[in-house]
């Protein structure tokens, strides 16, 4: 039972302003206002605000919840608690020092295990296959890749003949005697991984195998230093790499594949602390979930987001996207809208403390984003529950995506767009507008959907079923 207010002493007042103050600092990283706060524990505005100055107490049950809502890990149930028990009594004497930060433990042999069976590396085929080179980065951060040394900070990439010759010599050392991973290498390796990203949709990409094998070289040198500082950079290596080859199988529609693939890359990027990485994995692994239909371990991977990077506004707007299309799926219109909001508050707050883990993050960049999930879980939305009002949003939502898209830019996505917004009306109840807009998309794939990437393809597919049960041929 709560003593009253009267009798509370200086040291309590100031355990409880302690606590408001860490509840304001979670809920403005969470992007929510203190009406929005409140909403989810039965609170008005102004009760959120007394709690967070200190004149109001709360109870370890509100607390939890608090703490739960806002992904606080514990530091909210402890701070209540402290406030209701009071300091410990101070001790004798003075603690003993702490003891050195003993050094990594040596990772198990799975850590260092491809997510994939492969050739061994003497059979690795060139590093350089034909046309790649023309992709290859200046510098880095690019194409979503941070430098594994030196993170947003940004450094150089050797120049395409180098580059080979550092990968060559990398490939060719004894793991067993070799330094885990000097400079030039590392630059060259995440380089290397970069022109494999940017080529993803030319003609004259190398495709997986490439991928895939430069990550097992990587991993052969991890498992030869699984412990100590000098395995950070190795396993940030191992992190983008293993996403990369998860993300390209994705492309070609290799979905179980993809998914061992992001779940190594999920480990591998917490070893390195990389949450750009994690996030992303998480991201495809919720995005995998829906496509299998499950929506739980779909929102399981969404919120999962909120923990690996709690105070990242950029995370925080991909995982409430994500949370937004698992809640779609099962047609609770008003958990996909409430976190739609969400999203786009996180959107609002994004700094510099977001660009320290993704260097080439901008607001527009963010807010295609946005707007694409938006668009998707509205459509889903719509026709889960058979509303033309949240198609009209859905329309407005993937036409703003499209448009941020120049003319010239990420060709599969403008597809993928202009699909959707074909599907959003033909939901709205405009057939016409739908196939309209369909016939384009068709053309430019020589009238055959399997001219198309794998997500437009399946996209169309569920677009045409719905033209047809209107009487148009898709």
């Amino acid at each position: 039972m709560h003593r009253n207010r009267a009798a509370t002493t200086p040291v309590e007042d100031h355990l409880w302003q302690a606590f408001g103050l860490r509840l304001r600092q979670w809920r403005r990283r969470a992007g929510l206002t203190q009406a929005q706060l409140g909403a989810e524990i039965g609170y008005d505005h102004t009760a959120v605000s007394k709690l967070e100055h200190g004149t109001r107490r709360t109870s370890p049950r509100i607390a939890d919840r608090l703490d739960d809502l806002l992904h606080a890990g514990g530091e909210l149930r402890a701070a209540c608690r402290l406030a209701e028990e009071g300091p410990a009594p101070a001790a004798a004497e003075a603690p003993p020092a702490a003891a050195p930060a003993p050094a990594p433990a040596p990772l198990p042999g799975d850590w260092t295990r491809p997510p994939l069976p492969g050739p061994p590396v003497a059979a690795l085929g060139p590093v350089l296959p034909a046309g790649l080179a023309a992709h290859l980065p200046d510098r880095l951060p690019d194409y979503g890749l941070l430098c594994p040394l030196h993170d947003a900070a940004g450094c150089a990439v050797p120049a395409a003949a180098d580059l080979a010759a550092l990968h060559t010599a990398f490939r060719a050392a004894d793991p067993d005697t070799a330094a885990p991973v000097d400079p030039d290498t590392a630059h060259a390796l995440a380089g290397l991984l970069a022109a494999h990203l940017r080529a993803g949709d030319s003609p004259t990409a190398p495709g997986t195998a490439a991928v895939e094998d430069t990550l097992r070289v990587v991993l052969r040198r991890l498992a030869a230093h699984p412990a100590g500082p000098d395995r950070r950079p190795l396993a940030r290596l191992a992190g983008e790499y293993a996403h990369a080859a998860g993300a390209l199988r994705m492309q070609d529609g290799r979905n179980a594949t993809a998914m061992a693939c992001f779940t190594r890359a999920l480990g591998w990027a917490e070893l390195a602390g990389d949450h750009a990485t994690q996030v992303a994995a998480l991201s495809d692994m919720s995005f995998l979930a829906r496509l299998d239909g499950d929506p739980d371990a779909a929102l399981g991977y969404a919120r999962e987001i909120s923990r690996v990077a709690p105070a990242r506004h950029w995370a925080g707007a991909m995982g409430q996207i994500a949370q937004a299309r698992a809640h779609a799926m099962t047609g609770d219109v008003r958990a996909t809208v409430r976190h739609l909001g969400r999203s786009r508050l996180h959107l609002d707050h994004i700094g510099i403390h977001d660009e320290s883990d993704a260097a080439w993050l901008s607001i527009a960049s963010m807010r295609l984003r946005v707007e694409a999930g938006a668009a998707a879980a509205l459509r889903d939305a719509a026709a889960a529950v058979d509303d033309p009002r949240l198609a009209r949003r859905a329309v407005d939502a993937a036409e703003t995506a499209l448009a941020l898209l120049a003319p010239d830019q990420l060709p599969s996505a403008r597809l993928l767009f202009t699909v959707r917004v074909a599907d959003c009306h033909l939901l709205a109840q405009d057939p016409r507008a739908a196939a309209d807009l369909l016939g384009p998309v068709l053309a430019a794939a020589g009238g055959v959907a399997d001219g198309l990437p794998p997500l437009v393809r399946r996209e169309l597919a569920g677009l045409r079923r719905r033209l047809a049960g209107h009487g148009l041929a898709g």
